[in-house]
């Protein structure tokens, strides 16, 4: 591409704020997902500016959601954050596939423990009573999307720990269980992700998640049925609210 003359004048935005503006213009306008930024090298001379500088520049387009580091491999441009509706029905799999994306769900670990503190509390359970520990990840297009931490009562739940293994967990809890949920709570907060969540996500530890804890009911008993803790990767979500 052509070189950019940077506006050094009184009163001028900041040198790299200039360049993380038009690096986004043509983010937006030329590339595609997926696609390599030139090496820093050539962009820094494009710019005329030293790495520093652009590297500065690019840490704000990562930290915007629009570019992904891959150590050794370079700088790529980033899919649009998908807008995840989150209402009293919400269902992963269905929610996604319903943009027309393809979705992945694998188990991580799964296992008996005591409930304790504020897990038996949302389930409304006592203290050291087994409950099942699910941990997932979900993908969408081949990418990590999200872990999720699941917390389920043994009873009514034990078909979950026997032969649970992949896609919708909602879905097979109506199937298995004949259980049917409704979303009673959710609480969003940002956090800087976990060493393991931040490898199985692949992001950076600096970069924050999104993290919702929810409590699901059972329609019928209205009973909890499930506490579970999300985790989205902050660069590939909006979250957008339905009444509960």
């Amino acid at each position: 591409m052509s070189a950019y003359l940077i506006d050094r004048g009184e009163g001028s935005a900041p040198v790299y704020r200039q360049i993380r503006d038009t690096l986004a213009d043509e983010i937006s306008e030329i590339y595609n997902p997926g696609d390599a930024l030139p090496p820093e090298g050539e962009l820094a001379d494009r710019f005329a500016v030293n790495r520093h500088t652009l590297r500065r520049a690019i840490d704000e387009l990562v930290s915007d959601g629009l570019l992904e580091r891959h150590h050794g491999r370079g700088v790529f441009v980033l899919e649009p954050a998908i807008n995840y509706s989150i209402g009293s029905t919400t269902r992963f799999t269905e929610n996604i596939e319903a943009l027309g994306h393809e979705t992945a769900c694998s188990v991580i670990r799964k296992q008996l423990i005591p409930a304790r503190g504020g897990v038996a509390k949302k389930l409304q359970i006592e203290e050291g009573d087994q409950i099942i520990f699910l941990e997932t990840l979900r993908e969408v297009k081949n990418r990590p999307f999200c872990l999720i931490s699941h917390f389920l009562p043994l009873v009514p739940c034990c078909s979950v720990l026997a032969s649970y293994d992949r896609g919708s967990l909602h879905g097979f809890l109506k199937q298995h269980c004949g259980i049917e949920l409704k979303r009673s709570e959710s609480l969003i907060s940002t956090v800087l992700p976990e060493t393991e969540d931040a490898s199985r996500l692949f992001m950076p530890r600096h970069m924050p998640v999104l993290r919702v804890k929810s409590v699901n009911l059972d329609i019928e008993t209205k009973i909890p049925v499930e506490y579970a803790v999300t985790r989205f990767r902050g660069d590939a979500v909006q979250l957008s609210f339905q009444p509960l």
